[in-house]
């Protein structure tokens, strides 16, 4: 297990969230509802720079390792399970748009590594619909924490929400299209 900055940085972001988790489960008055919200979001906005700067460091440093690249996506479903779980507890996303979030985070993760097995983790590689399911998500778990008005504008809550849906109808797309390429390089396989 390589020690290196990149290394380092997705460690920070594990370590990040039982951080972010338990400011919400504060005893009540120790800290104002607003300034919950406003920590939560700022402690998981962090750990989201982690995710793209280690990565970006591994690359511009060459410090890629096996272990970097098994551990960066284990912190982020991690990252992004924790979040969905703590604001379905408070209610401000769905269980069904959570369950489809991270089961197909599950079933990705299992098929990519089931594909890097067989030789063809080529055909399950990220896709420009995973990104933008990606983008979406971040935006509407970091809006749906904060939940307050963003400079007056009401709607920081509605409009996460709806970008929580639309993360979760990507998720179901890029899901189908991941397992659609994997069946299409599989297809033709001989069985073993």
């Amino acid at each position: 297990m390589p020690f290196n900055l990149p290394n380092t940085l997705t460690w920070l972001r594990i370590v990040l969230i039982p951080l972010f988790v338990g400011v919400f489960y504060l005893p009540d008055g120790w800290v104002p509802p607003h300034a919950l919200n406003l920590t939560a979001t700022l402690i998981f906005a962090l750990a989201s720079v982690t995710d793209w700067l280690d990565g970006w460091l591994a690359r511009r440093l060459n410090q890629m390792s096996a272990f970097g690249a098994f551990l960066d996506p284990v912190a982020d479903k991690l990252m992004v399970a924790a979040a969905l779980i703590v604001l379905v507890d408070l209610d401000r996303a769905s269980v069904d748009v959570a369950l489809i979030i991270i089961g197909r985070e599950i079933a990705i993760t299992a098929l990519r590594e089931w594909m890097a097995k067989l030789g063809r983790s080529g055909n399950v590689a990220v896709s420009f619909i995973g990104k933008l399911k990606t983008t979406f998500q971040m935006i509407a778990i970091l809006m749906l924490l904060y939940q307050d008005s963003i400079l007056g504008w009401p709607y920081t809550q509605v409009v996460g929400r709806w970008c929580l849906y639309l993360a979760a109808f990507l998720t179901l797309w890029s899901m189908f299209h991941y397992l659609f390429a994997a069946w299409k390089a599989l297809k033709n396989e001989p069985a073993s």
